[in-house]
């Protein structure tokens, strides 16, 4: 593969640099004070050029996020075919931790990145968004389970309803890290592997002995 040109590498920066400072301006003085003449002005670039890259305010503030979703999907098709449904998603989101940080960095500040969270939880505007782009990952993630195992998502449950497990325990532990006071990729890392490896005894018929 030849390494991007210079004018490709030019708009990458330019791209990267929109992100940062919107996700700046977002989490110091709000997503909805922000405006898209804000944001162009602090990278010295038109309204026109921020919207070559950008359809909406809401695209650049979810950007990152994009970003880190299609590698988990990427290591989810990556997962070998032996793996059952649940492992293929456990294992696809945990490896994803170990390795997104440094791929963050390339946009932004990590730390950034993790104040985002903070700003999706109270920002309506932005959780309502957050909460359809989730609806729309478990769909996808349904009809990719029901590819591996060769079944007809439309006809048989399972891959709808071991996705929708798992995306509630992702909403559970997202919701709980941004509570905590260890906001860092390691921590999140670990609730999230701490969790999934209770939904097995959660599930189970009885709890008590």
């Amino acid at each position: 593969m030849t390494a991007p040109g210079l004018r490709e590498r030019k708009k990458q920066r330019t791209r990267d640099a929109l992100i940062r400072v919107a996700l700046e301006l977002f989490t110091t003085q709000g997503y909805e004070r922000t405006t898209v003449d804000e944001i162009a002005d602090a990278v010295d670039v038109s309204q026109r050029t921020f919207f070559r890259y950008f359809a909406t305010k809401e695209d650049v503030a979810f950007a990152v996020q994009q970003m880190v979703e299609q590698r988990f999907l990427r290591s989810l098709a990556e997962r070998p075919p032996e793996e059952g449904p649940f492992d293929a998603l456990r294992n696809a989101v945990l490896g994803g931790w170990d390795t997104i940080g440094e791929a963050i960095e390339e946009v932004v500040p990590v730390e950034l990145y993790l104040r985002t969270f903070h700003l999706i939880e109270s920002t309506p505007a932005l959780l309502a968004v957050h909460l359809r782009r989730s609806n729309e990952m478990e769909d996808t993630l349904a009809r990719m389970i029901a590819e591996r195992e060769g079944l007809d998502v439309d006809e048989d449950p399972r891959p709808r309803i071991a996705v929708a497990a798992f995306g509630g325990v992702m909403r559970v532990t997202g919701q709980l890290w941004v509570r905590g006071e260890d906001l860092t990729l390691d921590s999140i890392r670990a609730l999230t592997e701490r969790y999934l490896d209770h939904l097995g005894a959660a599930l189970a018929p009885r709890w008590r002995p």
